[in-house]
């Protein structure tokens, strides 16, 4: 005897209908209680008289629907999925087959398409993820999450790279996005500098305690206790925050893990494979994700305040190191000796602490006072050059590379040419050996 499978809707239009059948239930309250007319009542108790339970099954189950699209129409698109989209998400691979092919496909049925042919996991399959939720901020520019992720971002196109992201958090916005070679003092200057020139400046900004953000060393000498990037916003009066955890900042990783699923097919489907080329195609992606994601603020309120008249961006985002100026009217700064010019004020300054400014353009100053003292560079590391440190698994293209340079030097400064060792006697020499 088959089994027959219930649905709770349907057990319980079971029960109405036995009570009405034992005399302990009137059909007019049953058919308040189950949604149906009387007439179908006494269908349905005709149908458990003759039939029996199963009657009450309803006898669309198992049948295809009326809607259901045509077996091709299904095989075609599931082509093209796994095709070109078999990494994409059931929302994203749903868009790309309307915009760039034309298919009107509903997400859930692309969903059902691909967890049947082992495209997608089912959510309740996953394991579930434990968080506490944080409550957004109320108004934009009240809270703005800041982060770096190295990631393939151009897949196998070109090496790793960072992207920079300005995440409000009060509306989940991306508000700047910018690609970097590493994650550096001088790379967060430029993306702030362009921020705070777009939209002004905050009220704080929210990373991680990675070390351009925070002071490890808590005795730490000389300086104040900030950062060279914390220095930088002190004096725009923009407060920084860094979080204990990086669940503490949900709202940027989490963006970081959809960024690298769109983004990097996004990227591919473009044909992007450059950091200048991406950072230029970057604004119109941001305007069509936050159309997609971002949310309404509580208020509309914006907290931005715009850049005052005094705040000098160029000399704000910029390092600032003492150093003290030796007898010989030099300093000593990132292996390099700076010689400052012997004028009158120069000469007073000898063994005394003065400003090395360095400029994210690769500009050097040398200030004291806020005055700028002329100087000259001398180059240390130019008067010797090194060989690189590779990796063993690079041994080969360094050795290559070795060696190409090596046979561009004259004879005499060659590794064992013949020309460079002196000889006993002018017979053994390669002028008359050749004679």
């Amino acid at each position: 005897m088959a089994v027959v499978s219930m649905s709770d809707r349907e057990f319980s239009r079971l029960k109405v209908l036995l009570d009405v059948q034992s005399g302990g239930l009137r059909v007019q309250d049953a058919a308040e209680l189950t949604g149906l007319s009387r007439r179908q009542v006494f269908r349905l108790l005709k149908s458990l008289r003759e039939q029996g339970a199963p009657s009450l099954v309803s006898r669309r189950r198992g049948r295809p629907s009326n809607r259901r699209l045509p077996p091709s129409y299904r095989d075609l698109a599931m082509a093209l999925v796994k095709e070109r989209y078999a990494d994409f998400g059931p929302t994203l691979a749903t868009e790309k087959l309307s915009e760039l092919h034309g298919f009107g496909i509903s997400r859930e049925t692309l969903r059902h398409w691909m967890i049947e042919d082992g495209l997608w996991i089912d959510r309740r399959r996953r394991l579930p993820s434990v968080h506490q939720p944080r409550n957004r901020r109320e108004c934009v520019g009240e809270l703005v999450q800041i982060d770096g992720s190295d990631h393939a971002w151009f897949e196998e196109r070109r090496p790793r790279c960072t992207l920079l992201a300005f995440i409000d958090d009060a509306t989940s916005r991306l508000m700047a996005l910018r690609f970097v070679a590493a994650e550096t003092t001088f790379d967060y200057f430029r993306a702030t500098r362009s921020y705070l020139e777009n939209w002004g400046k905050p009220i704080a900004f929210y990373s991680d305690k990675f070390s351009v953000f925070r002071v490890y060393k808590r005795d730490a000498v000389g300086g104040d206790g900030m950062t060279q990037f914390g220095r930088a916003l002190h004096a725009l009066d923009i407060d920084i925050i860094c979080a204990n955890s990086p669940q503490a900042k949900g709202r940027i990783e989490r963006a970081f893990g959809t960024l690298q699923d769109r983004l990097v097919k996004e990227l591919r489907l473009a044909g992007i494979d450059t950091i200048e080329a991406a950072n230029a195609w970057l604004p119109g992606f941001m305007e069509d994700h936050n159309r997609r994601f971002a949310k309404p603020p509580k208020s509309d309120a914006d907290l931005h305040r715009p850049l005052a008249l005094d705040d000098n961006l160029a000399e704000i985002f910029a390092t600032r190191d003492e150093r003290s100026v030796t007898s010989n009217l030099t300093v000593h700064y990132d292996r390099m000796m700076l010689i400052l010019e012997p004028t009158p004020q120069a000469r007073r300054l000898a063994r005394k602490r003065i400003m090395v400014v360095n400029y994210p353009d690769g500009r050097f100053a040398l200030q004291y006072r806020g005055s700028d003292l002329p100087f000259r560079v001398f180059d240390k590391i130019r008067t010797l050059e090194q060989a690189p440190i590779v990796e063993n698994k690079r041994l080969g293209p360094a050795l290559a590379l070795i060696k190409e340079r090596q046979a561009a030097l004259p004879a005499h400064q060659r590794r064992l040419d013949p020309a460079r060792y002196t000889h006993r006697n002018n017979l053994e020499a390669p002028s008359f050996a050749a004679t």
